[in-house]
């Protein structure tokens, strides 16, 4: 159901599961996401997909879902010769999937509109980079326009997720600046920086002290690099912390597949509480099965 609460206040009061990837989910239903668009291109081409999912997602436990929209740009539409009045209902859609998942639960379901980096939109691995060539001002005149269409469709948070670079951090901050919903600001990081290579302290301190801010930390990451990135994104901004993590397995893209064990371990989760994350879920690789793990952890 629609939640009566903010995001805000709910995780003032508790600890708030989050979904798993979205994209291994619509894998599992037989989706092929080998298009430059990635999950994107089911907005157009199969809706009921992406809504499959997150309903897959909140039937598990999870309390926020994020939407399809990490990979959708005008740029990326454009591509795909889709204009910007079909990108802009496109954009929309992806809130409005997520949202009538969630308002099948009969709990409260939050909706977090997923704005991606600009190497998503490249579809070159250069999100895992950053260090783009572009600079902070270039990189807000690239996501506004995309950050304005998601917030007109009333998610309950903006979901500014997989950022590799504090430059790009602060170029989207700029760009949701007066869009009227709060955001969370998530890095992928590696080890005790960024994915260009800026220090945790420096890059969570860009959000300090921005009140539209409502939680920060790290997603796309390996599950060992949760905790400690936690532990400074909650010294640096006193800030509820959002943690999730990839399974733990390895991309290999020249070989276009994944290897090695999953350390994605439910258990582990409580020590990122402790660290003071308040909405604690996976990304790529981590399914619905545990996510339910999760859950059933995090609220015992």
């Amino acid at each position: 159901m629609k939640p009566d609460r903010t995001l805000a206040a709910a995780l003032a009061e508790e600890v708030l599961v989050l979904d798993g990837g979205l994209s291994n989910q619509l894998e599992a239903q037989g989706c092929d996401l080998s298009d430059a668009l990635w999950s994107a291109r089911l907005l157009a081409d199969a809706p009921e997909q992406i809504e499959a999912a997150h309903a897959a997602y909140a039937r598990a436990g999870a309390q926020v879902l994020i939407t399809s929209s990490y990979q959708a740009t005008f740029e990326g539409f454009a591509r795909r010769g889709t204009d910007r009045a079909e990108a802009a209902r496109l954009l929309a859609r992806s809130v409005e999937l997520a949202r009538t998942a969630g308002e099948r639960s009969d709990r409260e379901i939050w909706v977090a509109a997923s704005v991606g980096p600009y190497g998503a939109m490249l579809a070159d691995g250069s999100e895992y980079r950053g260090r783009y060539g572009l600079s902070v001002a270039e990189l807000e005149r690239f996501h506004r326009p995309r950050v304005e269409v998601l917030a007109e469709a009333a998610p309950d948070v903006l979901a500014l997720e997989t950022v590799p670079d504090a430059d790009e951090a602060e170029g989207l901050l700029r760009a949701v600046a007066g869009c009227g919903v709060p955001v969370w600001l998530s890095y992928t990081v590696d080890g005790p920086h960024t994915r260009a290579g800026q220090r945790l302290e420096d890059a969570f301190g860009l959000a300090a002290g921005v009140d539209q801010v409502v939680a920060v930390g790290v997603n796309c990451c390996d599950p060992a690099d949760a905790g400690p990135a936690a532990e400074i994104a909650a010294a640096v901004t006193g800030k509820p912390v959002v943690v999730y993590p990839n399974s733990g397995e390895q991309w290999d893209a020249a070989a276009r597949g994944w290897h090695g064990g999953t350390t994605f371990a439910p258990t582990t989760t409580t020590t990122w509480r402790t660290a003071g994350a308040r909405l604690i879920g996976g990304c790529c690789r981590v399914g619905p099965d545990a996510i339910a793990a999760l859950a059933g952890t995090l609220k015992a």
